[in-house]
């Protein structure tokens, strides 16, 4: 089994995201003992935003850079994303990969009954924290459903969203953090 871990909260060890990415990655090892990560720290290694010179493949570093990153997407047999909601959406390192890895003809097409995913058959675990409290189906939601979204995009249909909410409000984090643990024990 292949896992492609990845963070980018930018919060290093006091990140909620980071602590639950991390703690579904031991759950996966634990349980897969061959099992092999591949770790993205967006936040101490970002993948530069998308140019024109980079879209257009006029960056030879870059566009290596970018295979390698797709190619680490199409190979994982799970892929867990650290996410934190940062302005009720990604931390931009984040979109930053997300345009890296949503290439036409690599892990999606255009067919005449629409796009179709090219990623293959993976699960995908979201850690997501949220300062405030935000439920589900928020409209303010611009980070759980965007993930989903492009996974859905790229072929992956099996995504599993674990959350904790109002980890910046003391009354909510603590439980809100063993919630979600408990649903990674569950794994």
């Amino acid at each position: 089994m292949k896992i492609l871990h990845i963070d980018s909260s930018i919060l290093g060890e006091n990140s909620v995201s980071r602590q639950l990415s991390q703690a579904i990655v031991q759950q996966l090892t634990a349980k897969n003992s061959n099992a092999q990560v591949d770790y993205l720290d967006l936040a101490q290694q970002p993948i530069p935003h998308l140019t024109a010179e980079i879209l257009m493949g006029q960056d030879a570093e870059q566009a290596a850079l970018g295979e390698k990153i797709i190619q680490q997407y199409i190979d994982a047999d799970v892929v867990v994303v650290g996410a934190a909601m940062y302005n009720f959406g990604l931390t931009s390192t984040l979109k930053a990969w997300i345009d890296r890895i949503s290439v036409a003809g690599k892990t999606f097409k255009y067919t005449e009954q629409g796009p179709v995913g090219l990623a293959g058959e993976k699960k995908a675990y979201i850690a997501s924290s949220r300062g405030g409290v935000y439920g589900d189906n928020s409209p303010a939601d611009f980070q759980e459903d965007f993930l989903k979204t492009i996974f859905n995009f790229t072929g992956v249909n099996d995504v599993e969203i674990i959350r904790a909410e109002g980890v910046s409000m003391s009354e909510f984090k603590d439980q809100a953090v063993a919630n979600a643990m408990q649903k990674i024990q569950a794994i």
